[in-house]
């Protein structure tokens, strides 16, 4: 969400909330500054839809947010380019410099830059490089809050880098007790996902990597990172692990235990978006919020996370699980875990590391010429990894003290001394190491490239 339209998104929010939306909506649209017709193409961005404006549009809108109608295409650029931007000494407007994928092109006729989407990865850095708003990710509280309000189990699956983005001193719990005082039914860390899905990358090393020329390069990080892999270097998709990301496989397992359950996941990341509505992972997240606009829904509700008691868990996330949250973390996490079930084959892990998308790309030409020297490969398109993600609210070192902290208070070092991961594993079928060898029973853990 562009912060030039956290106001509007406020009363937004707060008249659905409230269940005056019809009039507020009617007002807004009177009383804005912009056409009626630029208006809409704002509100339904920050309502999370996708809708042509019509004489009908309030009917429509809320159906539309009932109904959670949503297109793919998450990063939307208006129309129009405002004539004041600055161009810097190569003529490209900063939207286009902010691009790491060259996706923004520029059209002489319209006079406006407009978004290529066969390069966008929407990972919106260009969001926030727009000063003027005329870029828009899509916003989805407004149906989270609908399928709240219908009774439905509704369950936040928060990112291992949420720890200390409300406050250095607000704990997880009273987290937990904020978003149930929205509406929600709980709240998972995805850290216990990722936990499972260390244990499956251990397993792909021990079974891929058998020589000093074997690669292997995770898939369980980055939508930016798998999105560079498949789109720039092809050639290396088959040293990638078959896994889907800690967000997906949270899901995957909450809606496992519970088919009546709806799963939102809140990190700091736009691209998450697009990786909830890629078709072979569509089945398993229902929307993404990011932490600044979880952030904007506390303010507008008068939420502070920090003045709550707190609703108490038992440990059940590793060390390891809740590394993910920074650049590194996967591969120690992985790195320890090898150490731990295959300790032969320990001496022979060596990871490396990259951070942003120019480190990515930089690390994936030097595999690509066999010219690294390690055999777990890590990537995140965030420079810092998560913490440093477009929606964080903290900066990226303290996220990463903060992301650090928390999960070395863990009193459980690996996964597989988890007494929880493993109740939880036996109720889905899963009650040994090996059985993570069988496609059938690890498959919501699994995805093609």
């Amino acid at each position: 969400m562009n912060n030039k339209y956290n106001d509007l998104f406020d009363e937004l929010v707060k008249s659905y909330y409230n269940g005056n939306f019809d009039e507020t909506l009617k007002r807004i649209m009177v009383c804005h500054k912009k056409s009626p017709q630029e208006t809409f193409e704002i509100i339904r961005s920050l309502c999370g839809v996708d809708m042509e404006f019509d004489n009908n549009y309030v009917y429509n809108l809320k159906k539309a947010i009932t109904e959670y109608t949503v297109n793919t295409r998450l990063i939307e650029k208006l129309k129009g380019c405002n004539e004041s931007c600055p161009r810097n000494e190569d003529g490209k407007f900063s939207c286009q410099v902010a691009c790491p994928f060259d996706a923004i092109l520029y059209d002489e006729e319209e006079r406006s830059t407009y978004i290529d989407n066969d390069k966008c990865l929407n990972c919106g850095v260009c969001v926030d490089s727009c000063k003027h708003g005329l870029i828009l990710d899509k916003v989805y509280f407004l149906p989270v809050l609908d399928l709240m309000q219908n009774n439905k189990k509704v369950f936040a699956a928060v990112a291992p880098a949420i720890s200390g983005q409300f406050g250095a001193e607000v704990t997880m719990d009273q987290i937990r007790a904020a978003l149930i005082k929205i509406g929600f039914t709980d709240m998972i860390e995805v850290a216990f996902a990722a936990d499972v899905l260390t244990i499956k990358e251990a397993v792909e090393f021990d079974k891929h990597v058998n020589g000093p020329k074997d690669l292997m390069i995770t898939s369980c990080c980055c939508p930016i990172w798998i999105g560079i892999l498949r789109k720039v270097y092809k050639e290396l998709v088959p040293d990638l692990s078959p896994s889907v990301s800690p967000m997906v496989a949270a899901a995957r397992m909450i809606k496992s235990l519970d088919s009546d359950a709806k799963v939102v996941f809140i990190g700091p990341c736009i691209a998450k978006k697009a990786e909830a509505k890629d078709k072979d992972l569509n089945d398993a997240v229902d929307f993404v919020l990011t932490f600044q606009e979880l952030d904007e829904v506390f303010r507008t509700l008068d939420i502070k996370p920090g003045d709550l008691d707190g609703v108490p868990s038992v440990e059940y996330a590793s060390r390891g699980g809740r590394l993910y949250a920074r650049s590194g973390g996967v591969s120690i996490a992985v790195s320890e875990t090898v150490e731990e079930l295959f300790p032969e084959k320990h001496k022979y892990f060596k990871a490396a590391k990259a951070s942003g998308v120019k480190d990515c790309k930089e690390l994936l030409e030097n595999a690509l010429n066999r010219n690294v020297d390690a055999n777990f490969l890590e990537g995140m398109g965030c420079v810092g990894g998560c913490v440093g993600g477009p929606k964080a609210i903290i900066p990226t070192e303290q996220g990463k003290e903060s992301a650090d902290k928390f999960a070395y208070d863990s009193p459980i070092k690996v996964p597989v001394h988890s007494k929880v991961l493993d109740e939880v594993l036996n109720k889905l079928g899963i009650n040994s190491i090996d059985d993570f060898h069988d496609h059938e029973k690890v498959s919501i853990f699994e995805r093609e490239f």
